[in-house]
């Protein structure tokens, strides 16, 4: 019984945890530090574009929670991937969900040099990643039990900031509180341009950065082989998200922009950080820095995590070597830890030699990756629900099946179009299918090697 249980990850993920991890996934990066750059796109449009990119991936999760509760003995979604398109696709798609969330933690590392050096400005970009990822390696190393507890309370630093700033923002409103000699109201909404001051063009262009911000949400189908009860606690995750969107994203941005006239809003740093040190309260700033610096680091260890997971995974399934089944003593995959690690430190690298760049390359990049693992997620489901037939008889449907699967292809489709038209997102629009070509050639090598 020892030998066995040293040879499968451990269930000890509570209800409480999954919950947070995938309100975690959900609240990152994205919203604190790159909400600045979409506001500046789109204006107060910006509402909109981040509601109707919510209900898109309700759909892709309700999808997947179908998915994932239609067969319980698998441990994660790749194994749905192998079971309806085959080795192939499972190959390709696995190790590009691994690649999506090395990128995903590149930008968060990023992210934390951005926000040390609100303290120390004269700080090199790259030392704060090199710190971060240390420390993140060896917490992860320990049980799941304590990453699922400091994920907890990183989550939880990032609602009660984001509860913070709305219930300031609402005093500020009710009190017509002056910033700068802008008095807080409603109206700053639409009196700068009105609701779409730049047009459909700006509207339209801020979604790939919208959609950047919802990255990791899908987090919960890779954790479901360590969750206990999955038949409810992943519903219940699910099921919550639109309830997360308007909360902490459509009404915490709404409050931004309420209270400053969004053409007054920097983008060189968080928009959190920028009203919260407006507020005068003595160290506001600093304060909102630092949960925004903890939330860039809860979401890197999220990827860590998940990278991890997901090298354990293609281990099992022959996709990856062995070594990345082996566990430590705590039942985690050390050495995929290690491996998935060694390639996240490259933004060290990158943030040495071109700083200013970083950020905009690799989410483009991300976002590219992540559209592709979440047509393809859906694309499963419509598979699994035609095979089943009538026998599909889950209390977890998709709603509005197969119009909703339709409509989460059409919005995958226009992002990539949106991406074309912005500069920084062409290079790596075109930069990215050279993965998947690369990722094509290394399951043929490996192919003809076993043949």
């Amino acid at each position: 019984m020892e030998k066995e249980s040293q040879q499968e990850l451990k269930r000890g993920l509570k209800n409480r945890h999954v919950q947070l991890i995938s309100l975690g996934g959900a609240i990152g990066t994205g919203l604190f530090l790159g909400s600045g750059k979409t506001i500046q796109l789109a204006g107060p449009s910006i509402l909109f574009a981040y509601l109707i990119t919510g209900i898109i991936c309700f759909f892709i999760m309700r999808a997947l929670g179908e998915l994932l509760l239609s067969n319980l003995k698998h441990g994660s979604f790749l194994d749905f991937i192998k079971d309806y398109f085959g080795d192939k696709q499972a190959f390709i798609f696995g190790w590009t969900y691994w690649f999506c969330w090395i990128s995903l933690a590149m930008t968060d590392l990023t992210a934390t040099g951005v926000y040390v050096r609100h303290w120390a400005p004269n700080i090199p970009y790259w030392i704060p990643p090199l710190i971060t990822l240390i420390i993140l390696i060896g917490l992860n190393l320990t049980a799941v039990q304590i990453f699922g507890e400091l994920e907890f309370w990183f989550a939880l630093i990032k609602v009660i900031a984001i509860l913070s700033l709305i219930a300031f923002g609402i005093f500020m409103l009710v009190t017509r509180f002056k910033i700068h000699g802008n008095v807080a109201s409603v109206s700053n909404l639409w009196q700068n341009g009105g609701l779409f001051p730049k047009g459909f063009k700006g509207f339209f262009l801020s979604f790939q950065l919208v959609t950047f911000s919802f990255v990791g949400i899908e987090v919960v189908g890779l954790i479901s082989g360590e969750t206990k009860d999955p038949k409810k606690v992943i519903p219940k995750a699910i099921n919550s998200i639109p309830f997360r969107i308007i909360l902490f994203y459509v009404l915490a941005l709404f409050v931004i922009m309420t209270v400053y006239p969004w053409d007054n809003i920097n983008t060189a740093q968080s928009p959190f950080v920028e009203v919260f040190s407006d507020f005068g309260i003595l160290m506001a700033a600093s304060i909102i820095n630092f949960v925004v610096l903890t939330a860039a680091a809860s979401a890197c260890n999220s990827c860590i995590y998940s990278t991890s997971r997901m090298t354990y995974s293609l281990a099992e399934e022959g996709i990856a070597s062995k070594r990345h089944t082996k566990l430590n003593k705590k039942q985690v995959p050390c050495y995929s830890i290690f491996f998935s690690s060694a390639v996240i430190c490259v933004v060290v690298l990158l943030n040495y030699f071109i700083s200013s760049h970083v950020f905009e390359i690799i989410s483009s990049i991300s976002t590219i990756c992540f559209l592709y693992i979440w047509t393809m997620l859906v694309w499963a489901h419509m598979r699994y629900r035609k095979r089943a037939g009538k026998q599909a008889k889950s209390n977890f449907q998709m709603p509005f099946y197969p119009i909703s699967n339709y409509l989460v292809y059409f919005f995958m489709f226009f992002v990539l179009v949106v991406m074309f038209f912005i500069p920084d997102t062409r290079i790596a629009l075109l930069f990215t299918p050279l993965w998947f070509i690369g990722v094509a050639i290394a399951y043929w090598w490996k192919f003809k090697r076993n043949k």
